[in-house]
């Protein structure tokens, strides 16, 4: 069983900045078995979307739509990965979720959490 734990969003102007964290609580494999962690996030009356992935050689992956604004990091041995947002847009404004990868950016686990709502607007 898995359990995510999204914290860090909230209120930003354009322009601005956020850093969001997740924990991962892993019941029967650590944090070393999973091989990509990836950010996803979903805006209201869209599909929820892969926007930055990393794997556990930190070789990171982003959507075209962040690329050279987001940054993915992972934390082997806190179990926590973290997406640093910079440049921020009002069409970032999404709820955020974090999740293992599979290959084909589909989520692994179905089980998500909470995640975290941030908003861009002035």
């Amino acid at each position: 069983q898995v359990q995510f734990v999204e914290s860090g969003g909230g209120l930003v102007q354009p322009g601005g900045s956020l850093r969001l964290s997740c924990t991962i609580s892993l019941s029967t494999v650590g944090m070393l078995s999973i091989h990509r962690m990836g950010w996803y996030r979903q805006a209201p009356g869209k599909q929820r979307e892969l926007v930055a992935m990393i794997t556990k050689g930190s070789v990171r992956n982003y959507a075209d739509s962040v690329k050279g604004r987001f940054t993915i990091s992972r934390d082997n041995a806190e179990n926590a990965v973290d997406l640093q947002m910079t440049s921020l847009k009002p069409e970032d404004t999404a709820v955020y979720y974090c999740n293992a990868v599979n290959v084909d950016q589909t989520p692994i686990f179905t089980s998500w959490g909470q995640g975290t709502q941030v908003t861009v607007s002035s």
